[in-house]
């Protein structure tokens, strides 16, 4: 059964809406929440899980020309910590194979906090040093619905240690994605995602709140800058 109201159920909703029926395949991304691919099961469909684009961290258009097959019925292109999917080259290849591509995840936001939110991304983005910020792609706008960053170093072991001190500095902060789709007991592929993998051992999404003060910011920036020269990128 469907889990009425949430986001599941509505993607779900338009799935079965567009005609996606039992032993079709749906292609999603397997970084994020597995939302998308819950969605897919409540349809009857299969997920397909393909990898993300590195700077965006939404799905990537190249990987899923490559999973498509005739048994493709569509394409959840999820819009991923306020960053847009590339929705024309998707929609491009939707229209060229005949497959629905549906967007999910955006947020309807006051203006003024996505104006906020990023105006505090721009101050972190030109401060912080040690840690490879955020972009967007020309053309598409970034709200930051959270601002992740990538700790370089050795992976996994090294970002969780970045964010264990800087929670000891009073700077709150979490791993966005701990465990990809395709690694979790329930949607489990013998798959390696090269990117997705390498985004869920790096990736930290630090506090970019609209009421953050100049002096907030500034603090997070000195607890971040003091550590990202004990971190060296791996050989």
């Amino acid at each position: 059964m469907p889990f009425m109201g949430t986001p599941t159920d509505e993607l779900w909703r338009e799935l079965t809406r567009s005609g996606v029926r039992p032993g079709d395949e749906v292609i999603v991304p397997s970084y994020g929440t597995p939302e998308a691919a819950e969605a897919v099961l409540l349809a009857g469909a299969r997920p397909v899980f393909v990898d993300i684009d590195a700077h965006t961290f939404c799905i990537s258009p190249d990987a899923v020309a490559e999973a498509l097959t005739p048994r493709t019925a569509a394409i959840v292109a999820i819009h991923t910590f306020g960053h847009p999917a590339d929705m024309a080259r998707l929609t491009e290849l939707g229209q060229r194979y005949g497959v629905l591509v549906i967007g999910h995840g955006a947020v309807c936001e006051p203006v003024g906090e996505i104006l906020r939110r990023q105006a505090n991304a721009a101050y972190l983005n030109g401060k912080l040093r040690g840690v490879v910020t955020p972009a967007s792609k020309p053309g598409m706008e970034h709200t930051y619905q959270q601002y992740v960053v990538r700790v370089p170093g050795n992976g996994r072991p090294d970002r969780d240690a970045f964010a264990r001190t800087l929670r000891s500095r009073g700077v709150v902060c979490h791993v966005p994605i701990q465990t990809p789709a395709h690694r979790t007991a329930r949607f489990r592929r013998d798959l390696w995602l090269a990117e997705t993998e390498r985004a869920a051992d790096e990736c930290l999404a630090l506090p970019v709140d609209p009421a953050m003060s100049r002096r907030e910011l500034q603090r997070v920036v000195s607890a971040c800058n003091a550590l990202g020269g004990l971190l060296q990128s791996a050989a």
